[in-house]
């Protein structure tokens, strides 16, 4: 009799420990779940900078040589996970563009709004409009605001470092338009960018 006492609460206590591990096994893969089923995937912060090429698009045939400008663009920026496969990424940058002529130098401090798209672990591609103010230079036939369109691809050499390329084009002529001169900036970024 004892001994059909004892094994029937080492059997009480076996099965209540065994399902205690299954809930607690089960607790994580429910949180898994619903981490997976869920829309926001949360917040990234980094920087990025790189390589610019720049140039004026005229609609006529300039009387000056219109060459390219070669300079630099660096800024931050914070990705917000949508899903899995879509985030916006804010951004604030410095970006010094326009031509090649001293006169025709722009330098802008821009917030392109980019809506990135995962294609794979490694690829990202994406679009969307940009905002910029022009900084050094003010009442000298330049539009002191400028409107763009852009598109990007990225590839993600890691978990924090990747590498992109852009082409922004303009949206509105960049000369006040009392001059009867129309050109629309348009610029291709080479870069390298860390999230934190």
């Amino acid at each position: 009799m004892k001994r059909i006492l004892l094994l029937a609460i080492l059997f009480v206590l076996s099965i209540h420990g065994f399902s205690q591990d299954k809930e607690s096994d089960s607790i994580p893969n429910l949180n898994a779940i619903n981490q997976n089923n869920s829309t926001f995937q949360g917040v990234k912060y980094g920087v990025r900078g790189g390589y610019n090429i720049s140039n004026l698009d005229f609609e006529n045939t300039p009387s000056f040589p219109n060459k390219h400008r070669n300079s630099f663009y660096f800024g931050v920026f914070a990705n917000i996970g949508l899903s899995k496969t879509i985030s916006v990424v804010p951004e604030l940058q410095f970006s010094a563009e326009g031509a090649n002529d001293e006169n025709l130098h722009l330098d802008y401090i821009q917030m392109p709004i980019f809506l990135r798209f995962r294609l794979s672990e490694k690829f990202h591609a994406g679009l969307g409009p940009q905002v910029g103010l022009k900084v050094h230079k003010y009442e000298d036939g330049i539009a002191n605001m400028a409107y763009s369109a852009l598109a990007g691809v990225e590839y993600k050499i890691n978990y924090a470092i990747f590498v992109d390329a852009r082409y922004t084009y303009g949206i509105r002529n960049i000369f006040d338009d009392k001059l009867g001169i129309t050109a629309r900036n348009t610029n291709i970024q080479l870069g390298i960018g860390y999230k934190f």
